[in-house]
């Protein structure tokens, strides 16, 4: 994480008796104007840091390549082994298990189906000129992969 500047930290606060010896007359003693605005209670409150602000796809692209970089699955597999096994119960009733092999191939399948099919769609909507990812996108990217319905 960035450090930034913080004025003013270094400077030493002078004693009471170097702002007396400081001060003129006709003016005020640096204590003095500081008590002045200073909040009834005798301590400060602790000040709140700002989160760091980064300028917008900095962070997507940090996670760009945070993900080309694993190789591990991206979908959590407890949610993608139950929608399996629903579509498979609604489509072939009688098979009941499957291989621990067998839904880790299908899951590596679909993630890279539907990572070619984001790369695909992302091509469409820069040719377009745009950055923004839309449904027209996806059914180009499908119509020219020949990926899902016929069209």
């Amino acid at each position: 994480m960035a450090r930034s500047k913080r004025r003013g930290r270094n400077r030493r606060q002078p004693s009471d008796a170097e702002a007396a010896s400081q001060a003129t007359p006709g003016t005020r003693s640096t204590r003095a104007r500081r008590t002045r605005n200073a909040p009834s209670s005798s301590r400060e409150e602790p000040r709140q840091t700002k989160r760091r602000r980064y300028k917008p796809g900095t962070v997507a692209l940090r996670e760009i390549r945070f993900y080309q970089k694993t190789c591990k699955l991206i979908i959590p597999a407890a949610p993608f082994i139950r929608t399996v096994r629903e579509i498979s119960n609604f489509f072939a009733p009688q098979i009941i298990r499957w291989t621990a092999e067998a839904l880790v191939a299908i899951q590596e399948a679909a993630e890279d189906y539907l990572v070619h099919l984001f790369e695909d769609a992302m091509l469409c909507a820069i040719h377009a000129k745009r950055v923004t990812l839309m449904k027209k996108d996806w059914e180009l990217a499908r119509r020219l992969g020949g990926k899902g319905q016929p069209w």
